[in-house]
């Protein structure tokens, strides 16, 4: 662990990369031998549903896959103040989400953000916040647009999932992870927003202290960094008008509206008769929460046995397990095909700048 703290892009060695690949390829695989099993002429059949109606659709979530980049780049330029050209925004988002599928949800892909940020030019301090500020609107877009997916849809629709468990005995559903999920959401932002824009210096010294108590003394560094990274966040961010904040946040909710539409394509492609496209974006976000605490890198495996627990209903019977790997193999594993040519040409600049850089010296 202490080595891919000094160097974040220790998460994109070999082992890294094939483990999350091989849990994901396992269980999706395994999930079609067994509708094989119970439908020999799976593929036949799969290959009958086949029109032009099915292309367009794959097209569409291919349109919406390339969107949900092109908006993350767009928002990494405006929050970098067009700082980053075009090419660099696309290098870092690859490398972002590259990241983020070799190491569980919960943790993404901000550490290798940070170390990257610098290296295409970016000062340290702008890097923190910049990062900082980006997470703080992914959460806000999950904490203002669910609830209103949510009345939109209705309570029994947003949550009439198969997604049941028992812990101890305790019966545990798809409802119970969300309000521990969301609530805890909630709060994060609550406080990183009160953080950064009401009393940044109040929280550097709230932390600071914390820090310095016996307890935990022993993390007293990531206490300092932390308060450090939040009043510097907010140095470079508090003179930003409302206007600006409207625009990013837009962005946002694009980039994850994209995100999400790629699944209401597939599943249209094969089922033309699905009308509610709302439920399945709000069914999304509900699973989300259960892939954001899934130990697995880029929730592999537990996304792929999660996807027919939550869309159920919406899938073409007996082929849960095909379309459970077309969904990853639109969302999920270009990043790590892309981020794999990517990542030697971004070192090599790197190097040449730093290159170039002691020559003028």
């Amino acid at each position: 662990m202490a080595k891919q703290d000094s160097n974040p892009l220790g998460v994109f060695r070999f082992n890294k990369i094939i483990i999350p690949i091989l849990i994901g390829l396992g269980v999706g695989f395994y999930m079609i031998a067994r509708e094989y099993n119970k439908n020999s002429s799976l593929f036949s059949d799969l290959a009958s549903l086949f029109t032009s109606y099915t292309i367009f659709c794959l097209l569409l979530a291919l349109l919406f896959e390339c969107g949900r980049e092109l908006t993350y780049m767009i928002r990494i330029r405006m929050l970098s103040g067009n700082r980053l050209s075009w090419k660099q925004a696309f290098h870092i988002i690859m490398l972002w989400e590259f990241s983020s599928t070799v190491t569980p949800t919960s943790v993404g892909g901000s550490a290798v953000a940070l170390f990257i940020l610098p290296l295409s030019g970016l000062s340290a301090g702008r890097s923190t916040a910049m990062v900082l500020i980006a997470t703080l609107l992914d959460e806000l877009f999950y904490i203002i647009i669910t609830p209103i997916m949510v009345l939109v849809c209705g309570l029994s629709m947003s949550f009439a999932t198969k997604f049941k468990f028992s812990v101890f005995g305790m019966r545990i559903s798809e409802t119970h992870v969300f309000i521990i999920g969301y609530t805890f959401m909630v709060l994060l932002t609550l406080i990183i927003l009160t953080a950064i824009f009401f009393y940044p210096k109040g929280f550097k010294n709230f932390i600071y202290n914390l820090g310095s108590k016996r307890l935990f003394r022993r993390w007293q560094h990531k206490f300092n960094k932390m308060g450090d990274d939040v009043l510097t966040a907010a140095e470079e961010f508090k003179h930003k008008s409302f206007f600006y904040w409207l625009k990013v946040y837009g962005v946002t909710v694009a980039s994850w509206s994209c995100r999400f539409l790629v699944l209401n394509c597939i599943l249209a492609a094969f089922s033309p008769q699905i009308t509610n496209h709302a439920v399945i974006y709000v069914r999304q976000l509900v699973m989300w929460i259960v892939l954001c605490i899934s130990p697995t890198p880029g929730s592999s495996g537990v996304a792929e046995f999660a996807f027919p627990l939550f869309l159920n209903g919406f899938l073409k019977e007996g082929f849960e397990g095909v379309l459970a790997l077309l969904w990853r193999l639109f969302t999920y594993y270009p990043y790590i095909i892309v981020g794999l040519i990517v990542l030697p040409i971004f070192t090599r600049q790197v190097h040449l700048r730093q290159k170039q850089k002691k020559q003028e010296k």
